[in-house]
């Protein structure tokens, strides 16, 4: 479906951009958790836990948007009814449930713990980590699931 009409092209532009957008920021906010885990001092941990809400890991919310426009706008081959644009709205709705009721929450108890004590416990680092790598596990079926196409 991929130049068929340019208004389809960008939105799959976009997209695409927010699924990578998504997976860097999983990545950073993971490589900030394994900080913590590693013992990093106490002026790390408040340079990679800010004392702000994460609005950027909520690039995620995206997908689906643009997800269904192209899937309703698209030919058979991007219909609603293919097994793998299923897979995506089920990944999708687990990873934005898990990221909103675990991670953030998570991250943001982690960041008033640093900035109240000056360093959060590895044990907390070590929590925030696993709820990332279930973000990163559900993006990674969902893309493979795109890229396959079954």
């Amino acid at each position: 479906m991929i130049a068929t009409s340019t208004a389809y092209d960008l939105v799959f532009l976009v997209h695409i951009l927010a699924a990578v957008t998504t997976l860097i920021v999983f990545l950073v906010m993971r490589f900030a958790a394994l900080a913590v885990v590693r013992g990093a001092p106490s002026a790390t941990q408040k340079a990679r836990f800010p004392s702000r809400r994460n609005y950027a890991a909520r690039a995620l919310h995206v997908l689906p948007v643009t997800g269904l426009i192209m899937s309703l706008s698209g030919d058979s081959s991007v219909s609603l009814t293919r097994p793998w644009v299923g897979v995506g709205i089920v990944c999708y709705i687990l990873a934005a449930g898990h990221l909103e009721a675990r991670t953030l929450p998570q991250e943001r108890v982690m960041s008033e713990v640093i900035h109240v004590d000056g360093m959060a416990s590895r044990e907390r680092g070590r929590k925030l980590v696993t709820s990332v790598d279930v973000l990163l596990a559900l993006v990674a079926v969902a893309f493979i699931s795109m890229l396959v196409q079954y």
